[in-house]
């Protein structure tokens, strides 16, 4: 007798990207390959039946927080620029999902109608519910606020069962894994250590929303192929927070 296919553990989840995920080999910008080998699996879990969300950063075009410190912009003028580039990052995922047959909708908190819908908590809702994958744009709409921010909010709003985490490394460290040898990684975290310890996981603001709203973390490796996966089947990898 054939076995039963396992279920996903997660039946909505909120992908949380950096911008330089989007790198790639390359040293700034936007990678076609990389753009296509998340697309390829995203598709995997969206198969699968998942409702799949994304919060993209923009880091890989405009860092505003950066800008604002060395080339003296105004901050807020800074952010809004940064809110920008999240938008180019998540067009190119839209284009990279639906060459290979996956719809999306990207919402924006910034309205710009000709490239995206506004972000409704409505339409979001029922554009999951329709099987399309919804990629968040523009962070929260407002300077001083992260992308980590607006993946907890987002997150919270639509009712995810838990926010993956993509990351370079394979979970979270005392400390920096890439300078510090010594550094001890950890399988299970709660909250209140992380703000304790002011370990590296999200900002501040956002783990305290995740907290609140009891919304695991799971952090692992993104450029270990087939991971996503793993972490929606709920496979031991990197790191939970909860």
């Amino acid at each position: 007798m054939p076995q039963n296919k396992k279920s996903p553990a997660f039946k909505r989840v909120l992908l949380k990207l950096s911008g330089e995920a989007l790198l790639g080999k390359q040293n700034h910008g936007i990678d076609a390959e990389m753009c296509a080998s998340l697309a390829a699996e995203i598709k995997e879990i969206h198969d699968d039946g998942v409702h799949v969300a994304l919060v993209v950063g923009g880091g890989n075009i405009f860092r505003g927080q950066v800008a604002s410190k060395h080339f003296g912009l105004e901050r807020t003028v800074a952010d809004y620029m940064g809110m920008l580039a999240t938008v180019m990052n998540g067009l190119a995922l839209q284009n990279a999902l639906e060459q290979k047959g996956v719809p999306t909708r990207v919402l924006t908190a910034i309205e710009m109608q000709a490239i995206a819908e506004p972000y409704i908590w409505r339409r979001a809702v029922r554009h999951l519910e329709k099987g399309r994958v919804v990629i968040f744009v523009a962070g929260t709409g407002n300077p001083y606020f992260t992308t980590d921010t607006a993946a907890a909010l987002r997150a919270t709003e639509i009712k995810c069962d838990v926010i993956m985490k993509a990351t370079k490394v394979d979970g979270v460290y005392s400390s920096d894994p890439m300078k510090d040898k010594t550094a001890k990684k950890f399988s299970e975290l709660k909250f209140i250590d992380v703000l304790r310890k002011n370990l590296k996981v999200m900002d501040a603001t956002a783990i305290s929303m995740c907290m609140e709203n009891n919304l695991p973390i799971i952090v692992f490796n993104l450029l270990k192929p087939g991971n996503i996966k793993k972490a929606v089947y709920g496979e031991k990898i990197g790191t939970i927070v909860r």
